[in-house]
């Protein structure tokens, strides 16, 4: 197989298959072409007007457990400081795209037995319907397991993952992001990230990871394994911490620890089909050349959770 041919102005992706019979998502990546990409990207994007309505994916649960649907009533936004009329809050029970990003390098501090246990979770927990994307990365993102709701088949594939190389997690992220679910824009879209956050070598920084994230509105739990850096302080780079720290909280997910994978493929799976409603609003006196912070509140006996950012 072979990717499509780019301009020079834009990140190119090769998709080859490796002798394990994966198919790696290759980057060939710099940092002038990612700039000049999300510059054009940016430039292509037309701004709403007055008349756009804007789309926000959120989560919402009752604190007492109760199942009744939660209605617009419940819910308070906040676009830049300004409290938004929500137009329309509706529960979004469609089937999930859910990518199983897992890290596979060579010094993380999970063996391989328990990468496949925080991964074989979710086959056995997703809802009729949903399908599962598996992908291990090291200094490439590879695929494990190609779409699919058959757990068997996913079983038997994360055989494949072997541990060796650096974590490329914040280039392994946009492969993920631009190669898999940008084409699914009318599929509700999630990654599970199985890290300890630790990025050593991407191309991309951890800002446009999250920005791609955000801008697509894709939901990112993470399975949190033991940090192997101990907190130590990285130059130029986030902490693995506080990596999956905004991961999660940037975009609306959760963080669970690797220890109990099936309690963690259980809730997502869960809050996916049962939890997810999609808030649609006018946005006013939103500057849209700029980031604009977002905040969903939901009033007294309310759980609330979106995104944290809308990237301009």
């Amino acid at each position: 197989m072979h990717a499509e041919r780019e301009s020079s102005s834009t990140r190119r992706v090769k998709i080859r298959r490796s002798d394990a019979g994966w198919r790696a998502l290759v980057f060939s990546l710099c940092a002038a072409c990612l700039a000049a990409t999300l510059s054009a990207q940016a430039g292509r994007r037309a701004h709403p007007t007055s008349e756009a309505s804007s789309a926000l994916n959120v989560v919402a649960t009752r604190a007492n457990g109760a199942t009744a649907p939660i209605t617009s009533k419940d819910i308070s936004l906040f676009d830049n400081g300004v409290e938004q009329t929500i137009k329309n809050f509706a529960p979004d029970l469609s089937p999930a795209r859910i990518v199983l990003l897992v890290d596979n390098s060579l010094t993380i501090r999970a063996d391989v037995e328990k990468l496949e246990a925080a991964t074989r979770e979710f086959a056995y927990e997703i809802y009729d319907g949903d399908k599962l994307l598996i992908v291990g990365y090291d200094n490439n993102a590879e695929i494990v397991s190609d779409w699919t709701d058959n757990a068997k088949k996913i079983e038997t594939e994360l055989k494949a993952f072997r541990k060796k190389g650096d974590p490329h997690l914040f280039d392994a992220v946009l492969a993920v992001v631009e190669d898999a679910l940008r084409p699914l824009s009318a599929q509700k879209r999630a990654i599970v990230v199985v890290s300890d956050g630790l990025d050593r070598g991407s191309k991309t920084n951890f800002k446009q990871a999250l920005s791609a994230l955000q801008s697509l509105d894709i939901t990112v739990y993470c399975v949190q394994a033991q940090d192997r850096t101990r907190g130590a302080i990285r130059r130029d780079v986030p902490k693995p911490r506080q990596v999956i720290d905004d991961l999660a909280e940037g975009t609306g997910g959760r963080i669970f620890p690797i220890d109990d994978p099936r309690a963690a493929a259980n809730a997502v799976c869960e809050e996916l089909r049962k939890n997810r409603y999609v808030l649609s609003y006018l946005p006013q006196s939103a500057p849209y050349s700029e980031a604009r912070r977002l905040l969903v509140m939901g009033n007294e006996g309310i759980n609330a959770r979106a995104k944290s950012m809308q990237p301009p």
